[in-house]
């Protein structure tokens, strides 16, 4: 099998189409070529000129409304993918894209019908029948939302092949069974729980193949007899599955989420270790402000710099903690970024998991943008406020509501209105401090 693939999509990208025949056909391959060498302006402009010299070119029409989504302009994307449409009705492609941004403004009804009518047209259409899973699983729609998402498998292909097959329901007393991680470090947090149902199903043995970097969390989680850090260490088992799977194999639905918490913990030495580090005085607050750069949604659900915080300082008696790991810990240091609240860095101290849990599970309130470090909180049931971004929120957080069907207990959700993420921080930071009023 495949070693380390990391999918960190929270949706398909839109799909280009390629032109071939006469000489405005040249244009819009010339704009696919620019956009590949990365001149995204120029690309745009030979779609223009296209559109121009014919304006019934639904593929220049396509093109170009994927980079207008791309940059943001996403009214004038759904334009140019309606127009794509009125001329190539049949494509399931763009009707798969116009899907997608009708998404993006929250057209989600319309944004249904468009990936449905996609799928009639083209029935083994896996990007749409994922995206449609997507979908679903935002607005709780859990059932049918499942199955659509199982087509990420046929889309992905991220675990490779193995000489023993996936387990799809059978019965698993007395049998092994490998499971496999799938996109982030929070995703493998968020399904770990459903190791004591495969128990309870009568697995015998119950293996986890995970990064070196995770594995100490892990290893805190009733039901999982062995974990593997190196693909090739890995025996034959009866069966493997996704992690992500499993939801489906169990057909989870809103009201039957597997939610006894805590269901992760932290080793005793850990926690010692850590206590001497962590402040003694005021109300314990850790912040992380950004996650992992390689995710497609990153430029929406990530701050741009830590110093956007800033409102946060002006909230007394608050200890404020820095869980952020990369390169974005160094924000930090920047000049006049705390200089009106001491923040205490840990970041580059931290090896792993089972260093970021011992943190956690000491702290009085995380505050994050959606990254592992909340799936870490919610699993320990520690208190997690969640800024979520105004575009492309992940499925698992829903579509509305302050409260996480995943984590019930302790996780507030704030979610990014028309003002952006300045609005959202001064929403946490009053939140901050009626907290402290109270207490």
């Amino acid at each position: 099998m495949q070693a380390w693939r990391s999918i960190s999509t929270y949706r398909m990208k839109p799909r280009t189409l390629a032109a071939t025949g006469n000489a405005n056909n040249a244009l819009v391959q010339a704009a696919l070529a620019a956009y590949h060498q990365g001149d995204v302006k120029q690309a745009e402009a030979l779609c223009r000129r296209a559109l121009e010299h014919d304006e019934r070119n639904g593929i220049a029409h396509n093109n170009l409304a994927n980079l207008l989504r791309q940059s943001g302009r996403r009214s004038e994307a759904k334009l140019h993918y309606e127009r794509a449409l009125a001329q190539m009705p049949a494509s399931a492609e763009i009707r798969s894209n116009l899907a997608g941004v009708l998404e993006d403004l929250r057209e989600y009804d319309t944004a249904e019908t468009e990936y449905r009518r996609a799928l009639a047209l083209h029935p083994d259409f896996a990007e749409a029948r994922f995206d449609l899973g997507l979908l679903l699983l935002s607005s709780g729609r859990y059932a049918e939302g499942w199955t659509c998402y199982e087509a990420r498998a046929q889309v992905f292909a991220e675990h490779g092949t193995l000489p023993f097959p996936q387990w799809s329901g059978e019965d698993l007393t007395g049998k092994s069974l490998l499971l496999l991680p799938e996109q982030g470090y929070g995703d493998t947090i968020q399904f770990a729980r459903y190791a004591p149902l495969l128990k309870a199903r009568g697995v015998k043995t119950l293996s986890m193949l995970c990064k070196p970097e995770i594995a100490p969390l892990l290893r805190t989680i009733a039901g999982i007899d062995e974990f593997v850090t190196d693909p090739a260490a890995l025996r034959v088992h009866d069966y493997w599955d996704s992690i992500m799977s499993l939801a489906c194999r169990f057909d989870t639905t809103l009201e039957t989420i597997p939610a006894k918490i805590p269901y992760v913990g932290v080793f005793a030495k850990r926690l010692e270790a850590w206590r001497e580090r962590l402040p003694a005085d005021g109300v314990r607050v850790g912040l992380v402000w950004k996650g992992n750069p390689d995710h497609d949604n990153d430029a929406e659900r990530s701050l741009r710099h830590f110093s956007e915080l800033l409102p946060l300082w002006s909230v007394d008696g608050v200890s404020f903690v820095s869980l952020q790991v990369g390169k974005a810990e160094a924000e930090t240091e920047t000049d006049g970024a705390d200089a009106q609240q001491p923040i205490l860095r840990l970041g580059r101290e931290i090896r792993d998991f089972g260093d970021t849990a011992a943190i956690v599970a000491q702290l009085n309130l995380v505050i994050c943008v959606d990254t592992a470090v909340a799936h870490v909180a919610g699993a320990l049931g520690v208190a997690c406020w969640l800024m979520l971004p105004g575009v492309g929120t992940d499925w698992r957080w829903h579509r509305s509501g302050n409260q996480s069907a995943w984590y019930p207990k302790d996780m507030y959700l704030f979610r990014q209105g028309p003002g952006g993420w300045p609005a959202l921080i001064d929403q946490v930071r009053a939140a901050l401090a009626d907290v402290m009023k109270r207490d």
